[in-house]
């Protein structure tokens, strides 16, 4: 009889099989198996067999559990399969919408595209914890999309065929409130309008046109940023031309054999515009049963250790994770996917996560939530005196959230420590509660938002709010940070419970880099106030050593509210001046454009060049005003090979004070003057002798000599070489 039987046996393996789901492969299902995939139930995936109107009642309803939800523990992650939808996508608290193509236009979304603040009357400013990527909208009305949100909710590879609006009306069409924002290798086919967005961040995306900024906005990589706008402070833009070195976030897909991959975008350096523009993002695609797929009330940091042990990446279902030992990322290029918002609350006063000192990690998508007990940091990216060189192969942390107090109370004395060298950080919000539960001056109690101890760490995107001593620290020498938005603490009971260096200053600057450091550059800060207890006092907003090599570009501080005599004093420094109430517009905002170390223990003031003009002794294709006019996209250069006697001449139009210039001929580095004299006149015909000579080196010069009253400047080049001499910036200082 059971010989018989067995000729059966293949027969039922082969009806059967296309009929068993594997765990790493996508099968077609009706919606109300949405959320009944690998991922668990709070991850739904919609395919576009599936009716619109069901997929749209689900994210309606899901929407307005969420919408206000600003201190729950639900979480949500809502993705498309390749196809297209009719359906109007709003994003609330902890939830995350992601198409699952390979590219953007894979996933197309028709209906709408309205992330408002209705709920709060137009106001977006607690817009936080949202997430959206790798679609595309197409209004079918032809209205346009809005995104009005503020911190921790990032905006990646998306598609818009039509206008974005960055923020929402209130009851009476005024523009509400906005404090965003990060969007990152998105398209935006027509106008970004930020409105009311107090600041905002944009990196390697294209626009049709980026409409206005209001105190802060840094736009790095862009394409076709908005042209001559580097005019800091008016407007307030921070315009760079290339990212110098990013790895975009990973991101979930499926391929064509209907398997799950997280795609690891590759390592670029100095780079404009979106990664997929020409085709697929470079990278690596990693199959989802290489993961070990972590789910809420199951999984717990001894399994999740264990996992990582193995040798498996690891990825977060939304849900609540209490962590009670630290988990242990140690092998290189393993990869921490968060999705939904997963939120990790370490327990007994652990370290939630700990990074070792290795290669290629990439870590995305988390939210850490201190717990009761203090924990002395919730997440460290090596381990003390780290000193590997991972210049090839850098850690990156991606879209990587704190939080001390708000849910309930928490402590933790510095939310993020990095000790790892070549660290990138893309897109932080470090934030201590000023609002919801268990929050307090003595209550959540946090020292840091980030401290930084490696070396040439690269940080895009850096918010960090309300903590009680330095918001910022950075201790190691040449780290980067490409736009910093910083609120200091509203709770502080005194001026006495809040002073710096030993009790001789006032506050705690919200970005301290460590006076040990040698090189430091930051572009496109801003630091804001509301002292709402008590009359305080923040001497300098920014603090900074004066060393060759340490260089700040488009500070500004603003005084958002507070007690009658509260203040920052300075901008950076003991530099710029006070903020101290909403009237006259000086007194609530203040700005400097320029710090540079000049290793003379003092800042520096680079002079407005409004209405300056520049002459050249040779004739070129090139105006020789375009060294004056704050584009790193135009030049001078003299159209020939450099020789003694060529020179550069500076009206400054009326007599000045300075005792610095600098030339930089960044982008041509090799078109700087091989010698140089510096000579200075107040009628433009008599110079006298040189007031400086010297040989350039680089691609920027920098020279000091004794302090001169003059209105013109002339610079003669002196070497030869057959390189041309260019300029592409020409700026007078002031040491102060």
């Amino acid at each position: 009889m059971l010989r018989k039987l067995l000729w059966v046996i293949p027969l039922l393996i082969a009806f059967l099989t296309p009929l068993l789901i594997k765990p790493g492969i996508s099968n077609a299902v009706g919606i109300s198996e949405a959320n009944q995939t690998l991922f668990g139930p709070n991850v739904y995936i919609f395919d576009d067999s599936m009716s619109d109107n069901e997929i749209q009642n689900i994210l309606t309803s899901k929407f307005k559990a969420m919408e206000t939800n600003q201190f729950g523990s639900e979480r949500f992650a809502f993705l498309f399969k390749p196809g297209s939808y009719n359906v109007d996508v709003k994003v609330g608290y902890y939830t995350t919408v992601a198409g699952l193509g390979q590219n953007p236009d894979d996933v197309n979304i028709t209906g709408g595209f309205n992330t408002d603040a209705q709920w709060f009357n137009g106001n977006a400013t607690q817009n936080f914890w949202r997430s959206v990527e790798n679609f595309t909208v197409n209004e079918s009305d032809g209205s346009s999309s809005r995104w009005a949100v503020s911190q921790a909710a990032p905006m990646r590879r998306m598609h818009f065929k039509g206008n974005l609006d960055l923020f929402d009306f209130d009851q009476w069409w005024n523009a509400g409130w906005a404090s965003g924002g990060y969007i990152a290798d998105s398209v935006i086919d027509g106008n970004v309008v930020p409105g009311s967005q107090q600041q905002f961040f944009s990196r390697n995306n294209s626009y049709g046109n980026w409409n206005n900024s209001v105190w802060n906005t840094v736009l790095l990589g862009d394409e076709n940023p908005p042209p001559n706008v580097n005019t800091f402070p008016e407007p307030s833009y921070t315009v760079i031309d290339k990212t110098p070195v990013v790895r975009e976030k990973p991101y979930l897909y499926i391929n064509d054999s209907g398997q799950y991959n997280v795609f690891v975008p590759g390592l670029q350096t100095n780079t404009q515009g979106v990664t997929w523009k020409n085709g697929s993002t470079p990278g690596q695609s990693i199959p989802i049963d290489n993961f070990y797929i972590a789910k809420p009330g199951t999984s717990e940091a001894a399994s999740i250790n264990a996992a990582l042990r193995a040798g498996k990446h690891l990825l977060f279902t939304p849900g609540i994770y209490r962590i009670n030992e630290p988990i242990q990322v140690n092998n290189p290029n393993t990869v921490v996917f968060g999705l939904g918002y997963p939120t990790l609350i370490p327990e007994n006063g652990v370290t939630a996560m700990k990074v070792a000192d290795v290669d290629g990690v990439k870590v995305s998508g988390l939210l850490f939530d201190a717990g009761t007990v203090n924990s002395s940091s919730l997440m460290e990216v090596g381990p003390e005196n780290s000193s590997a060189d991972h210049s090839d192969n850098p850690i990156s942390l991606h879209d990587v959230f704190f939080r001390v107090g708000g849910a309930g109370v928490g402590r933790a004395d510095i939310s993020l420590k990095i000790n790892s060298d070549d660290v990138i950080g893309d897109h932080f919000w470090i934030w201590r509660a000023d609002h919801g539960d268990g929050v307090g001056w003595g209550v959540n109690t946090a020292a840091n938002g980030l401290v930084v101890n490696g070396d040439d760490v690269t940080i895009y995107g850096l918010f960090v709010e309300h903590y009680q001593k330095y918001q910022t620290v950075w201790n190691g020498d040449g780290g980067r940070t490409y736009f910093y938005q910083s609120e200091i603490p509203y709770d502080i009971p005194s001026q006495d419970a809040w002073m710096s260096q030993n009790g001789t200053v006032n506050g705690y600057a919200s970005y301290k880099v460590d006076d040990t450091v040698t090189s430091h550059e930051a572009w496109g800060l801003g630091v804001y106030s509301y002292f709402r207890d008590a009359p305080v006092k923040l001497n300098s907003a920014i603090e900074a050593p004066d060393n060759q090599g340490v260089n700040i570009h488009h500070m500004t501080t603003i005084w958002l509210a507070g007690v009658a005599g509260s203040e920052i004093t300075h901008v950076i420094n003991n530099t710029g001046g006070r903020v101290y109430a909403n009237s006259p517009a000086s007194a609530m905002r203040q700005t400097v454009t320029e710090f540079r170390g000049s290793g003379t223990g003092g800042s520096e003031t680079v002079l407005d060049r409004t209405g300056w003009t520049a002459t050249s002794s040779v004739t070129s294709g090139d105006d020789p005003n375009n060294i004056l006019d704050g584009d790193l996209n135009t030049r001078w250069t003299t159209g020939q090979p450099m020789k003694p006697g060529q020179s550069l001449t500076v009206d400054m139009k009326t007599v000045k004070t300075f005792d610095r210039i600098i030339m930089d001929s960044a982008g041509s580095s090799n078109d700087y003057a091989r010698g140089y004299e510096v000579y200075v006149s107040n009628n433009g015909a008599s110079w006298g002798n040189p007031v400086a000579s010297g040989t350039g080196r680089g691609a920027k010069i920098q020279v000091d000599f004794p302090e001169q009253t003059a209105r013109y400047i002339k610079v003669v080049q002196t070497g030869n070489a057959s390189y041309w001499w260019s300029v592409v910036e020409f700026n007078t200082i002031k040491i102060n």
